[in-house]
């Protein structure tokens, strides 16, 4: 459980440690964090993805749209109806011919990154936007010695992931974000470049 400061704030503590996300309270229930078009991009100015692509937490599409705008087939399903996409729990997916590009709920955004890599192909991209902190870890860290990213794309100036899409409401974000891009099979060191 997270301490209170002096006054009772945990907000505030995590703002003196530039951890916050401007939220005003707690995370939403289902994690719903909708990512901001301008991330997607300049993914897409870095990295070319197969003609096929999941995105399998589309939320309001925000992702997918992009996606879709810039020539790509692209299957969205979120396991919660926001009226964009399929309504479907992507652990129940068997497998995915193509690529999988996605913003995950973060409290299970490992799982997510080790269900992408069982159900794609080799040679296929997994792109997660995750918080920059998913670098940390000791079971990430384990994970990461037999599953290296190929690229990570930090974000150099602050993209923002805002609770229930509400962009106008929450127009910054102190979260540093960045593209994690695997491709299922690569063995290495991952490759780290900057967008933005």
């Amino acid at each position: 459980m997270m301490s209170k400061d002096l006054i009772g704030n945990k907000a505030a503590t995590f703002a003196t440690l530039a951890a916050s996300n401007h939220s005003k309270g707690e995370r939403e229930v289902n994690d719903y964090y909708a990512t901001e078009p301008k991330a997607v991009e300049l993914l897409l100015e870095k990295e070319k993805f197969n003609s096929i692509i999941l995105e399998p937490a589309c939320g309001e599409g925000h992702i997918s749209q992009v996606l879709l705008n810039s020539g790509y087939a692209v299957k969205s399903s979120d396991l919660i109806n926001r009226g964009f996409g399929e309504v479907k729990d992507f652990f129940e997916v068997d497998d995915f011919c193509g690529d999988i590009v996605t913003n995950p709920p973060y409290k299970v955004a490992l799982d997510f990154v080790k269900h992408s890599l069982d159900i794609v192909d080799d040679g296929a991209k997994v792109a997660m936007f995750l918080k920059l902190q998913f670098l940390e870890g000791k079971a990430r860290r384990e994970f990461y010695k037999k599953n290296p990213p190929k690229k990570v794309y930090v974000a150099s100036g602050r993209l923002n992931c805002v609770r229930n899409g509400l962009f106008e409401k929450y127009p910054s974000s102190a979260v540093a974000y960045a593209w994690f891009v695997w491709e299922k099979g690569y063995q290495g060191s991952p490759e780290i470049d900057w967008i933005n």
